[in-house]
C-alpha cells in the first residue's frame, strides 16, 4: 500500500517509545545537488524526519547561521518551486523519511495557499512549518493542508503559556516545541525550565512533540530526548555545511564532505539511543 503524506508522520511516530531525529538544512545551501546528497547520507546516519528551510530573504525565525544559508542558497536563485521538486526528487529515489517545508507567510500568500498545498502535496512532501503564522490566524492554511492530506505544523513556545492547551488541542503530525526564546542558533546551555515546559506541552497534546532552537551537541540531545519524542537540530548542522562549503560545491569533494557531516549527523542520532 502507498504511504501518504497523511500517515506518513502518523507512522513515523507510532512507537512513542523510540525517538526520532529530525535535522534541518537549508535547501540549495550551497547547491541543490549537495542537499539532496546531503539528506541521503543524513538518513543513512539515523535522521527520521528532514524539515527543509526554503530560502527567503527576511527570515525572522533564524539566527545568523541559518540567515547566511539563506542568503548563499538565494544566490542560486532557488525558490519555492526548486524545493518542492527537491522533494519529488527525493521521494523518486525511494526516501522514506518525513519531509517537511519551512517557510513563511509571504511566500505562501505569494504563491498562493491553494496552489502551495496542492503542489506540496503532489511533491511527496509531509507537510509545512511557518513560523510566523499564528495559530488563530492559520485557519485558511489548515483547511487547504487538511484538503491535500499534508500538515500544518504548529509551534508552542514558553512564551506561549496561557495558549499551550489550544495550540496542543489543535496540532497535528508533530508539535514543534520551541526550546528558546529568540531567534534560532546553537546555544551552550538550554533553559532551566525547559523540561516543565515540555512536560506541560505533552499534557496539553496527544499528537507526537519535537523540541528545537538551540539544540547543538549529542549531550544536549540525550538530555531532552526523554522529554520529547523527536529532537531537532538545525544551526549546529548548517554550521557544518558552512564549513565544508567549498569541498561541497566541488563535484570532485562533495562525496567526501558529505561523509563528513553525516559522522557529524551521526554523532547526535546515537545520543538519541
Amino acid at each position: 500500500m502507498t504511504t501518504t503524506p497523511a500517515n506518513r508522520i502518523d507512522r513515523l511516530f507510532a512507537d512513542r517509545s523510540r525517538k526520532r531525529f529530525i535535522p534541518f538544512i537549508t535547501v540549495g545551501d550551497p547547491t541543490l545537488e549537495a542537499t539532496f546528497q546531503l539528506i541521503q547520507g543524513m538518513a543513512e546516519a539515523g535522521a527520521d524526519l528532514f524539515e527543509l528551510g526554503i530560502p527567503y530573504s527576511d527570515p525572522l525565525a533564524d539566527g545568523p547561521t541559518i540567515q547566511r544559508a539563506s542568503q548563499r542558497a538565494l544566490k542560486n536563485g532557488v525558490s519555492i518551486k526548486d524545493a518542492l521538486q527537491l522533494v519529488t526528487r527525493l521521494r523518486d529515489s525511494g526516501m522514506e523519511a518525513g519531509l517537511v517545508l519551512f517557510t513563511y507567510v509571504n511566500p505562501v500568500f505569494q504563491y498562493g495557499i491553494e496552489r502551495f498545498f496542492a503542489d506540496l502535496a503532489a511533491s511527496g512532501a509531509d507537510g509545512v512549518v511557518i513560523p510566523d503564522l499564528p495559530v488563530e490566524e492559520s485557519g485558511p492554511a489548515v483547511a487547504a493542508a487538511q484538503k491535500h492530506g499534508v500538515h500544518v505544523i504548529s509551534l508552542v513556545a514558553p512564551t506561549s503559556d496561557a495558549r499551550i492547551q489550544m495550540i496542543g488541542e489543535q496540532a497535528t503530525g508533530f508539535l514543534y516545541c520551541v526550546s528558546s526564546l529568540g531567534v534560532t542558533g546553537a546555544r551552550s546551555e538550554l533553559r532551566s525550565d525547559l523540561t516543565d515546559f515540555l512536560a506541560r506541552v505533552r499534557e496539553s497534546t496527544n499528537t507526537p512533540t519535537a523540541v528545537g532552537f538551540g539544540i547543538s551537541t549529542p549531550e544536549q540531545v540525550r538530555t531532552l530526548a526523554p522529554h520529547a519524542d523527536a529532537v531537532i537540530v538545525g544551526s549546529a548542522i548548517v554550521r557544518e555545511i558552512e564549513r565544508y562549503e567549498s569541498e561541497l560545491k566541488d563535484p570532485a569533494t562533495t562525496g567526501e564532505a558529505v561523509g563528513k557531516i553525516k559522522n557529524f549527523v551521526h554523532q547526535l542520532t546515537s545520543a538519541l539511543q
